[in-house]
């Protein structure tokens, strides 16, 4: 091998991709890969809507419908993003970083603090018109160009930590360390992922391909059979409820507005706007990610721009059918790595897919069925998958540097001590408790009586705002410690080649790579002219 050679394939981190982004494997492949990519995030896509209903105490009929909303959501969104937006193939989903603003307009309507009445529907409509609003914010971030900007100040010291944390922002997942974890049923997915994808992928093409999706039918399959022999008892977690299948309603009526009319409550939009806010930045982490597996060029600022609009777009969407919002799924980025299918072909396959079988009841609750410790194996090889990919980035940076081992270690650290540290706290409720915050806006309240309730009331939704996005942010993983790695990064001296930057402009996508759908489309139309 030459020099020129290895300098080659040291910069091309995607070599072991079986299907590369523009790549359209046969159709029968293709939707098999699809309902793979969409498997890997099944976890985290009814986790959202099952926390959410059992927050507002919604009952188990709306339940199922509410669950499969999120499935539409999730199908539409992800074609539109892979269509019309960045065209990463990257699978929207229900976002963990909004699920905190979500669940305190919950149980502030649901204490009857706010909202015409405290039942579940009361809850969802405020918390659908606090989703809308705030994404027309997110919208405006990304075509007017804002957030793109922010890529001239990222460098892989900044990217590096903000991507593995997204990674790490699931180590305690309920579905690994779970009190009543079945560590073998979680061990035998685990260890027929690593056996398919690591071992036997050279054996045999199918086992490179397919490694999640026959993981996880072979261990669902294992716990459904002692289920039903009675050797997993229904408290056990590895136990499958066939019988709730059968029970299921067969078409669900998934319709805009299904929930009633959106109502807009100033405090709850502040607070989801911080949600969104978490959500962007690990999006941008997403995006790099991607860029970083397949061996493609870095996202270039008008790459960003449109995928942030997009997911701005999505997320209006999404307060229209009354879900928790959507955003770009880390897991998908995950099954990338381990399967080496990049194809934004196969992801919109399966988009299609999910977006039938969304609205089939049938679907929503055999998904359902699959047990805890099965997703904590998926997890734990997938967002495994992620941090090393963050790391990576590092590769472009002088880590001989005191000043970069600094940044990165300090970013790593409080990225995970203060979602930790948050996480004392049941929500924004009990952390507006814990400091005090109607003692700490007395003063203001009381110093101008004159101005009457009207100001007192304003000074009131601005002080729980803040305190709210605080928490929400601080919540966040990636958001910390991308955040504290972007501040440093920027103000501590450092040279351009010390940082990485030199060579990774080098290998940065130009704004002329990337071309929007409608560039696309005018440019065939003036070809075919």
């Amino acid at each position: 091998m030459t020099a020129d050679e290895s300098a080659a394939t040291a910069e091309d981190p995607g070599r072991g991709i079986e299907y590369d982004i523009d790549d359209r494997p046969p159709l029968d492949e293709s939707v098999v890969l699809g309902v793979q990519h969409y498997l890997t995030m099944v976890g985290a896509n009814i986790a959202v809507p099952l926390l959410l209903a059992d927050a507002m105490g919604m009952p188990p009929g709306v339940t199922a419908q509410f669950v499969g909303t999120f499935f539409v959501v999730s199908g539409i969104a992800t074609l539109a993003q892979t269509t019309l937006g960045n065209r990463y193939p990257i699978v929207q989903g229900a976002p963990f970083s909004m699920l905190a603003p979500a669940l305190a307009i919950v149980f502030v309507v649901t204490a009857g603090d706010a909202g015409p009445g405290t039942d579940w529907q009361a809850a969802l409509v405020q918390l659908q018109g606090a989703i809308i609003v705030a994404a027309t914010v997110q919208v405006a971030l990304g075509y007017f160009g804002l957030v793109g900007k922010l890529r001239r100040f990222l460098s892989p010291v900044a990217i590096a930590p903000t991507i593995a944390l997204i990674g790490l922002a699931l180590f305690d997942a309920p579905q690994i360390t779970g009190p009543d974890q079945s560590w073998w049923l979680l061990g035998l997915t685990l260890g027929l992922i690593l056996l398919f994808s690591q071992y036997l992928e050279v054996k045999h093409r199918a086992f490179r391909l397919y490694p999640v999706i026959l993981a996880l039918v072979i261990a669902w399959l294992v716990a459904a059979a002692l289920s039903a022999l009675g050797a997993l008892g229904t408290g056990h977690p590895g136990y499958v409820p066939l019988g709730d299948v059968a029970d299921a309603q067969l078409l669900l009526p998934i319709h805009p507005f299904q929930w009633g009319t959106p109502e807009v409550t100033t405090a709850f939009v502040i607070g989801m706007i911080a949600g969104v806010l978490a959500s962007i930045v690990e999006s941008i982490g997403d995006y790099y990610a991607v860029a970083n597996l397949t061996g493609a060029a870095a996202p270039s600022e008008k790459r960003i721009n449109h995928g942030i609009g997009m997911e701005g777009l999505m997320n209006v969407f999404s307060g229209i059918m009354g879900t928790g919002g959507s955003t770009s799924y880390s897991e998908n980025i995950g099954a990338i790595g381990l399967t080496g299918v990049a194809s934004r072909y196969v992801v919109q396959i399966g988009a299609a897919i999910m977006l039938v079988v969304g609205f089939v009841g049938y679907f929503g609750q055999l998904i359902a069925t699959i047990p805890d410790p099965i997703i904590g194996g998926l997890f734990v090889a997938m967002f495994g998958q992620i941090v090393a990919v963050g790391i990576s980035n590092l590769k472009h940076v002088d880590l001989d540097s005191s000043r970069n081992v600094f940044i990165i270690g300090f970013a790593m650290f409080v990225g995970l001590a203060i979602p930790e540290y948050m996480a004392n706290f049941g929500g924004p409720l009990e952390f507006r408790a814990a400091i005090d915050l109607a003692a700490t806006i007395a003063p203001l309240l009381e110093a101008d009586p004159i101005a009457g309730t009207a100001l007192a009331g304003w000074i009131e939704a601005a002080a729980q705002a803040v305190a709210d996005s605080v928490f929400i942010v601080g919540s966040t993983g990636m958001a910390v410690g991308g955040l504290a790695a972007l501040l440093l990064d920027n103000t501590v001296p450092g040279t351009r080649e010390e940082r990485g930057l030199a060579q990774w402009e080098r290998l940065a996508e130009d704004d002329s790579e990337f071309e929007t759908f409608w560039q696309r489309w005018i440019g065939a139309d003036r070809d075919r002219s």
